[in-house]
């Protein structure tokens, strides 16, 4: 093992929830070292997120120490040996340290370990075989913390072996690349050559695996160049057929000329593809939104028609599909037309057509009404419609 003069800090390592959790494995006799994505991100000086910790007791052990601690205990995997522990209202993931023994590309067979050696050996990449002790200093087995330096997104060891262990790190890869890889440098070649080679592996994938990998995918602040190559690889195509990359980088551009947050559904939108939303499991939620939005980049109306019809956010997200799919700029009364649109409210209700007119009369007068206001720019008054 890699003795690194490496250490981490910052208030997630010091909380007491995590310094209890620590504390209890360690007094009972246990190694307890934080893993993961939390270590990676606090090297990286990012905002860290979930909590994982990997220990040499096994999950009845943690569970047991656990609740003599007053903490309370969930078996949230105990096949794969972990216990979810909640101390001070936050929960760590606590997993007995492991090695695989066999796998299937989407499920492997573990058995539990005592090194670090062996529990970094079944990881992913080596970014996320990086561990601290309670006190913050970092050990390194895999040479993980030269990757982060140089932003290089790693397998360990062959990454045939590590994408046969699991099909869905071929799109873990190119996740990983849009959020901590340097974009100037490319892919790592290695890991690109075998994702592209075993492919077909991601047809074995659930869709909502792949669904909830390409939306994390897709809010990394530019997926651009890593969606590029998984069109270039065919990996795209398997996942999401029909869909093309070739707006998501003017997308992402205008966002940032605007000012808007990523938003993965917006992405989403903008490369197309059919059926999405069975494809990617969308919620029914995502899959109304996403229609709307694919809809409206070929609507005739105006953006303030938009806002007034849907809302701002919408008219504002159609608006940025239009630009990045047809090559335009945005308007420089963007803002302004959504503000009219969204608060225009129309003057003319059903009553004041009735008795006069009713069933599908009415609606169609109500109809053509609108469209004469929406065309007037909102100006038209109730008595000058009515007239």
């Amino acid at each position: 093992m890699t003795q690194v003069s490496t250490q981490v800090s910052g208030d997630w390592l010091t909380r007491p929830g995590t310094r209890g959790v620590m504390r209890m494995l360690e007094r009972g006799g246990h190694q307890a070292w934080l893993v993961g994505g939390c270590v990676r991100d606090a090297l990286m000086q990012r905002e860290i997120g979930d909590i994982d910790i990997t220990t040499d007791a096994p999950p009845d052990r943690v569970t047991g120490l656990a609740q003599a601690a007053g903490f309370r205990a969930v078996p949230t995997g105990l096949d794969h040996g972990t216990v979810t522990v909640i101390a001070h209202g936050i929960p760590h993931e606590v997993t007995t340290l492991r090695r695989d023994v066999a796998t299937d590309g989407r499920h492997a067979t573990v058995v539990y370990a005592t090194s670090i050696e062996d529990d970094a050996r079944r990881r992913d990449f080596t970014m996320n075989a990086l561990y601290a002790d309670s006190a913050g200093h970092v050990r390194d087995p895999m040479g993980g913390i030269a990757d982060i330096a140089e932003r290089h997104v790693r397998f360990i060891g062959d990454p045939h072996d590590r994408i046969a262990e699991d099909y869905l790190r071929i799109l873990r890869f190119f996740r990983f690349h849009a959020w901590f890889g340097d974009p100037h440098r490319g892919l790592n070649a290695e890991g690109y050559a075998a994702a592209a080679e075993l492919g077909e592996g991601v047809d074995r994938l659930s869709r909502e695996r792949v669904g909830a990998e390409m939306k994390k995918l897709l809010a990394a602040p530019d997926p651009g160049p890593a969606v590029a190559s998984m069109a270039a690889a065919g990996i795209l195509p398997r996942i999401l057929p029909g869909a093309e990359d070739r707006a998501l980088g003017p997308l992402v551009h205008l966002e940032g000329d605007i000012g808007v947050m990523a938003d993965p559904l917006r992405r989403l939108a903008v490369l197309g593809g059919v059926e999405a939303a069975d494809y990617l499991r969308l919620s029914r939620k995502e899959e109304r939104r996403l229609t709307l939005l694919r809809a409206g980049i070929g609507d005739e109306a105006g953006t303030a028609e938009l806002a007034y019809r849907h809302g701002a956010e919408a008219a504002r997200d159609i608006e940025l599909l239009r630009a990045a799919s047809f090559g335009a700029p945005i308007s420089a009364t963007l803002e302004e037309d959504i503000a009219n649109g969204a608060a225009a409210e129309f003057p003319v209700k059903p009553r004041d057509l009735m008795p006069g007119l009713q069933g599908p009369a009415l609606g169609r007068r109500l109809s053509e009404l609108e469209a004469r206001w929406i065309a007037s720019g909102f100006e038209l008054s109730r008595d000058a419609l009515l007239a």
